[in-house]
């Protein structure tokens, strides 16, 4: 794969999502968990992808249960991050992340950059070309400064 706008997730709404569909569009993937420490973060990555959407941002929650903290169900993780986030931004069905299990776009981001998702709420941030740009740890806020001036960046490389 010559990068990541080459892969499909499976969409927890059903269908399929081809990153090929956000091309030219900055893309922040992030692993998440619905009984994690981290959980409230679901609550910025749902502000950042209502403030930067209609400026092309797409941000791709990727379910996983990886590190045991995920409910056991796709319909479980929807009404959670409904009731609970009041989530529209697109999430793909429960996905492994890392090990010889992993999505081929994990396997590829571990190819290109070395990068392996450490813990839940790990973030990487693609820009419009399908290139990896930068990656986040989980203490790193999706609304904080370190990761929407990332983001406004590759924003404003579209003008």
């Amino acid at each position: 794969m010559a990068n990541a706008l080459d892969f499909t997730f499976d969409s927890i709404d059903g269908g399929t999502l081809s990153l090929k569909d956000f091309k030219g569009s900055p893309i922040l993937v992030i692993n998440t968990a619905s009984r994690c420490g981290f959980t409230s973060q679901l609550r910025g990555m749902q502000k950042l992808h209502e403030t930067y959407q209609d400026q092309g941002l797409v941000v791709l929650a990727v379910p996983s249960n990886d590190f045991n903290q995920e409910l056991s169900s796709e319909l479980e993780v929807k009404e959670f991050c409904d009731l609970n986030y009041s989530t529209t931004m697109p999430m793909t069905s429960i996905t492994r992340i890392k090990g010889a299990q992993a999505h081929p776009f994990f396997k590829w981001a571990r190819e290109k950059t070395g990068y392996v998702p450490r813990w839940n709420f790990n973030k990487i941030l693609i820009n419009g070309n399908g290139d990896i740009v930068a990656s986040f740890g989980s203490s790193a806020r999706p609304s904080g400064r370190k990761i929407t001036s990332a983001i406004e960046a590759l924003l404003n490389e579209k003008l």
